[in-house]
Formats: C-alpha cells, structure tokens, sequence
C-alpha cells in the first residue's frame, strides 16, 4: 500500500517537473525574440521578464529604471518583455514624437483590454481602438471647447467654496490632514456635479456611493493585478471567459446614474451645462437616432457609450486632479518660498477681479501654471504611455521592422527624469517652465497628458479643476508638512496613479 502510494506520488513529480520544464523551455524561447531581431536588449527573468513584480512594484518606475539604463548605454530604443510579451521601449526623443505623432496611424491604439458583450462600461474612449476610437473622438471632441468648458467653470467654483468652508470649519492648524482624502472630496463633487450634474455633498458623506467607487477603481489588489496581467496576455482568452475589467456593480452603479439622470431630464425638460448633457445632445442630433438595434448609425451615441464616456471622465477627472493637487501643495509646503510667491501672485490677481475666481484670472496666474506644469513632471500621475503597432513598421533610419500586435511604450517618468532635458531633475522648480524658457522647450519632453491626437482630451479640464482647487485652498490658508508625513516619499505599488505610501500629511493655517 505504502509502496503503491509512494510510486504515485513520483509518478505526479514526475509529471510536475515535466510541466515545468516545457514552461521553463518556453520561456526561454520567448525570450529570445528581440535577440533574433538583433535588438538591444536587457535580459528578462522568469517569469515577470523586464517589468518586475507587479505585486510588489510600480511598473511605470521599473521601465524607467530600463530607459535610464538605455540612455546610459546609449540606445535609441531597446527591447523588454513583460510576462511572456515583447515590448519595444522608445529611448530616442525624435523617435518618440514619430511614434505619437509623425507616424501615429501605425501606432492609433493603446493596446486596453476591452470586452464589448459582457463589460460595455469598459469601452471608453480612453481604452477604444481603431476606427471606434476614431470617431467617438471625432464625436467628444466639440465638448471640450474653451465655450464648453467655460460654461462649466463657475460649478467648480461653488465646488472650491465649499473647500474652503469645509477646511475653515472643520480642519485646527494643529491638527494634520491627509490632503488626498480632502482634495478627493473637492473632484468628486466637481465632476460629479459637471459630469452627471448631481450633487454629491462628499464632504457631508465621505462614504457616499461616488466616493467609495472612485477609491476602489484605481485601487490594486493581488486580485485585480493578476486580472490585467491575464487580459493583456491573452485578451482572446479572456473575452471567451467573460472578463470584465469594471466590476459589475461599478459598472451597474453608472449605468442606473446615467439612466436615471437622462430619463428624468427628457421628462422634465430640463437642461444643464453638464458633460452628460453634452451626450444627451449628440445622442439626440438630428441624425443620431438609434436604428433598431439599439446602436447608433456613425454620429448619435448609444445609452451604453453615453455610461461608457461618462465613467471614464468620472474616473479621469477625480483621480489625476486631485493626486496632481496633492502633490503641488506637497511641494509648495516644502518650499515655503514659492508657496508665498504664488499666494502673492493669486491675491494679486484676484484684486483685479473684484475678489472673485473667473475663468479670465487663473489664465493671469502665469506662476501657478508653472507650478502645476512642473508637479506634472516631477509626479506625473501617467507612468508611461502605451501604443500597439498595428501595422509593421520600418524604423526610420534602422534596418528594424516593429511587427504587427507589438506594444511599444513610452516611460513618461524616465523622459521627465532625463538629465539630457532637465537640469537636476529631482528637484522641484517651477522656473523651468517660465514663459521664456517653454519657447525653447522640446513639447515631447514633457508628457503628462501624451502628445499627438491620442494625448488626454480632457487635459484643460483638469488643469482648470487643478487651478480652481489650488487657488481656493492657499488664498486663505498656508500650508506646512507635518510629521505624519514619510520621507523620502515612497510610492505605492497598489495605486493606478502615482500615490505616496502613507499618504500625504499637512497642517493648514488660516491667513
């Protein structure tokens, strides 16, 4: 009996150390492929290859690790594997603007796992490809405009007074303050309010419905990161499964936001300066009714695209603005110097306006856009940016062809920590991007929101939120680090977004 158990059990080791032999000899094969190309190349580890544990580290700092070792070894680009795909880095900056912009048809989608049938939530523009990215940005650019965005600007400025009450009523000078968590409060209820035109009254209710799910969207378990690893190794696969990359009930809570919203405003006949709005009136267009299908004929909007597109400008909106605030006030009470230099510039420029934020005066704030413009690089919340070649392509100037299906990445955090671009990248000055010296500066150096016709469509809303929040906030109180706060910042690895381990802590002293 002992005997015939013993014999099973080598027998199952056996065939174990079969499976992961042919595992272990794919591997190795798959890694050979940028060799066989003669690219340069670093040499991956099994099994995460280049891109380093995504359990246990930011990916967007292990690729920069990978450029700035290029750069030193003076590559123009070089090959990398994450998991068992090849991916091409972009080191070259010329190269860069070619393959965001120059070139761009070859290189149009970011290569995002979507799953139309089972998870319609999650085809947004940010994640779209081909032509379906082509036209519902051809469809969303109109609601951008300087004219759009104004009609939006005085709701973020109810949105900034409310801050501003909440800190003074609520917040002693003594007492530290997780700024994220407040800051996070102040974009829910901006976007909420100019995307779905609700009120979301975050600072009343912390654990409001909008909050807890813009926590856990950009929040990474063991769970989630295995999930996206599987759908970008094998999307078909995971279609075929069902995957989802919006949890149902996230998915169910903007839906039934969205239909309530437009079902009781095509009731009522009530119409507002809202993003949804803008939606209900493409969908509604003259030539954008939906055919029998339930799909729209090329110019209207079906009700899941209208949920899709609001979801992510939700997502986008809350997240970036308020990490990028975050950072900026992290930075300013580290630098007391500028602090005052920017609070002297905002109260002078709102003396010219009667005392009032206008949608005229943060475009007179030069040294707060410089401000912000330098937090953006120094903590930009894109790590990197992605594109799949979806056609080969010849590498000017390189006896190299980028086969069809490869992903091709650009580290963001590498390009604004270059010593080539920057002078002492690591520290934090907004003279960098004075007037004089933007006329000289390469725009591909600088990417926070991309560049080219896939860059951030919503970047001058988040700019405007940005700048609407940082000038409520330090016209009336001045900001100090506390303890609380680790040093050197660390960041987390559990986070979309750049986001520091333990948060970001402060004191706030009214002036």
């Amino acid at each position: 009996m002992i005997s015939c158990l013993v014999t099973t059990l080598l027998n199952a080791l056996g065939v174990v150390a079969a499976l992961l032999a042919v595992v272990y000899a794919y591997f190795k094969w798959t890694y050979q492929y940028w060799k066989s190309k003669n690219v340069p190349h670093v040499e991956p580890t099994i099994p995460f290859g280049n891109t380093g544990n995504p359990f246990t580290q930011p990916r967007g700092q292990n690729i920069a690790n990978m450029y700035h070792m290029a750069k030193e070894k003076g590559w123009k680009y070089c090959g990398l594997y994450t998991l068992l795909s090849p991916i091409f880095l972009v080191v070259d900056i010329d190269l860069v603007k070619t393959i965001l912009t120059k070139d761009f048809q070859y290189f149009t989608d970011r290569g995002q796992y979507t799953n139309e049938k089972d998870d319609p939530v999650g085809c947004h523009l940010f994640a779209l490809g081909g032509s379906k990215w082509r036209n519902m940005r051809t469809k969303l650019t109109p609601t951008f405009t300087s004219g759009k965005l104004k009609a939006m600007f005085q709701t973020l400025v109810d949105c900034g007074l409310v801050l501003e009450e909440y800190i003074e009523e609520n917040i002693k000078p003594e007492e530290s303050v997780d700024i994220k968590e407040v800051l996070a409060c102040f974009s829910t209820d901006v976007i909420g309010s100019c995307a779905f035109g609700l009120d979301c009254n975050s600072f009343k209710e912390p654990n409001s419905a909008f909050r807890r799910y813009g926590n856990t969207i950009f929040t990474i378990d063991k769970l989630v990161a295995l999930k996206v690893l599987f759908c970008g190794t094998f999307p078909t696969l995971a279609r075929m499964l069902g995957v989802r990359q919006v949890s149902r009930d996230t998915a169910d809570f903007f839906t039934k936001v969205v239909e309530d919203t437009v079902s009781y405003r095509e009731k009522n006949n009530v119409v507002r300066k809202d993003f949804l709005q803008l939606l209900m009136d493409i969908r509604n267009t003259k030539d954008g009714q939906e055919n029998g299908n339930g799909a729209g004929d090329g110019n209207s909007l079906t009700l899941n695209e209208m949920v899709a597109q609001s979801f992510v400008f939700f997502v986008a909106g809350f997240e970036t603005s308020s990490t990028t605030m975050t950072f900026a006030l992290f930075e300013l009470a580290t630098n007391p110097d500028m602090q005052e230099r920017l609070r002297d510039e905002i109260n002078e420029v709102l003396a010219r306006h009667e005392g009032k934020v206008t949608y005229d005066s943060l475009s007179e704030m030069k040294y707060l856009g410089q401000v912000i413009d330098e937090t953006l690089r120094v903590h930009s919340p894109a790590r990197l940016l992605r594109r799949v070649c979806n056609t080969d392509y010849k590498v000017p100037g390189e006896d190299l062809v980028i086969e069809k299906g490869t992903s091709v990445i650009v580290s963001v955090r590498g390009i604004h920590y270059d010593e080539e671009f920057w002078e002492n990248p690591k520290e934090f000055d907004p003279e960098r991007f004075s007037e004089e010296k933007k006329k000289n500066m390469n725009q591909y150096t600088h990417l926070p929101f991309g560049q080219g016709p896939r860059m951030c469509i919503g970047e001058r809303f988040g700019v405007m939120q940005t700048k609407v929040g940082l000038t409520c906030l330090l016209r009336k109180f001045r900001v100090k680090l506390d303890k609380k706060t680790k040093l050197p910042l660390k960041m987390s690895s559990r986070t979309l977004v750049n986001s520091a381990e333990g948060g970001i802590w402060l004191n706030l002293e009214k002036i």
